[in-house]
């Protein structure tokens, strides 16, 4: 694989980035302070100090550029080609609880088309990362999707809204592939739900609520390791906007985007 100089160096920056962020979580865990922004939705001390990590070690390397984040972020750049997309703690809850499903999540765009994807899960010491046109990989090793055919012989995953509630739209949807499902589950990290598709580790994921940030360098990821990502109804996706179908890009695709439309 031959990723030109400029590429690369921006893909060394969101793995160093990633890296000490997670550094930074791990080293909050278990005495940070939490309080409540929203019903099931916890803001932590350490999620700042993450973001502030990931924006310092970019900053250094490229001042002129943009960011997108999940706390308040929202920083235009002299550059306006390049924009970088962070989540600096996706799986909140799950970090608040100690359940070890959580990630670091950086993307950089450029004239719109994301380029560099990084996610990076401290727990287990694994980095995803990916570049368009040069495939998807953990730690070195090249990704590729899975080779499932079918809802019935597939694991599913989803994200709910915020206080969902059992009237919700997404409920329904829920349930419907439930039945139709070999395995779903709900496991809230965005992130890492994506890069455990372009791992062939899950064959789909779906969310209708999502920010930037939550999918970006996933979204990038799967399609590197050859999945499909579309909106809900199998229209184009975009990034800006809240609903999401990822797939290995086999026919499941179609038979779950039927059952969520």
């Amino acid at each position: 694989m031959n990723i030109d100089d400029e590429v690369a160096l921006y893909l060394a920056t969101a793995q160093e980035a990633a890296r000490r962020a997670g550094a930074i979580l791990e080293s909050w865990a278990g005495r940070f302070t939490v309080s409540e922004k929203s019903r099931f939705n916890l803001v932590t001390e350490a999620d700042l100090a993450s973001q502030h990590a990931i924006v310092e070690t970019v900053k250094n390397r490229f001042p002129d550029h943009g960011f997108l984040g999940e706390e308040g972020l929202s920083q235009p750049g002299r550059n306006p080609e390049f924009r970088w997309i962070i989540d600096p703690l996706d799986g909140t809850s799950n970090y608040v609880h100690r359940f070890p499903y959580y990630a670091v999540s950086i993307a950089l765009e450029h004239r719109g088309d994301l380029l560099v994807g990084v996610i990076y899960d401290p727990t287990r010491h694994e980095l995803f990362w990916a570049v368009r046109g040069h495939g998807a990989f953990l730690n070195g090793r090249p990704l590729r999707t899975t080779e499932s055919e079918t809802l019935a012989t597939s694991f599913v995953v989803a994200s709910l809204p915020v206080a969902v509630t059992a009237g919700d739209p997404a409920i329904d949807r829920f349930l419907k592939v439930l039945q139709a499902a070999q395995a779903l589950q709900r496991t809230g990290s965005a992130a890492l739900n994506l890069a455990y598709i372009a791992a062939g580790r899950m064959d789909a994921y779906w969310s209708g609520s999502l920010k930037a940030w939550d999918m970006a360098a996933g979204v990038l990821l799967v399609r590197e390791a050859g999945g499909r990502i579309t909106a809900l109804n199998g229209t184009a996706f975009d990034v800006e906007r809240p609903d999401i179908l990822a797939s290995n890009g086999r026919p499941i695709h179609e038979e779950l985007s039927g059952l969520l439309s």
